[in-house]
């Protein structure tokens, strides 16, 4: 059976082309499209992985991260900080509220599928 991976991001375009990439490899992808949304998701399909974008509507990728990671539920679901923001603040902030990884948006998806093979195979 497939993992399934869920992605939270805002842009439309970026989300289908991590999840064409991601399909291309057998996986499962579920998407949402803001903070809020993607959240619910986490709890409703528990995703193997999430990738997520820091700066969403309704609930930012911190936040989420910051939730997932405090519940006992959840908190073994590793999660991709899939951000433009490339400061090194932005990458100590997702350390601290528990992501397992922070790759920047400029560096690509390629980065970004051989982070999740080396996280859930």
């Amino acid at each position: 059976m497939a993992k399934k991976i869920l992605i939270v991001d805002d842009e439309p375009f970026l989300r289908e082309i991590v999840a064409a990439q991601l399909k291309a490899e057998g996986y499962d992808i579920v998407q949402a499209t803001d903070g809020l949304e993607g959240l619910e998701k986490a709890k409703k399909e528990n995703p193997d992985l999430i990738i997520l974008d820091i700066m969403l509507p309704k609930m930012n990728g911190y936040e989420i991260c910051g939730a997932l990671k405090s519940d006992s539920k959840y908190n073994n679901i590793p999660i991709i900080l899939f951000s433009a923001k490339a400061q090194e603040q932005d990458k100590n902030l997702g350390e601290k509220v528990g992501a397992d990884a922070y790759i920047t948006k400029l560096f690509g998806s390629k980065e970004l599928v051989t982070k999740v093979k080396e996280l859930i195979g």
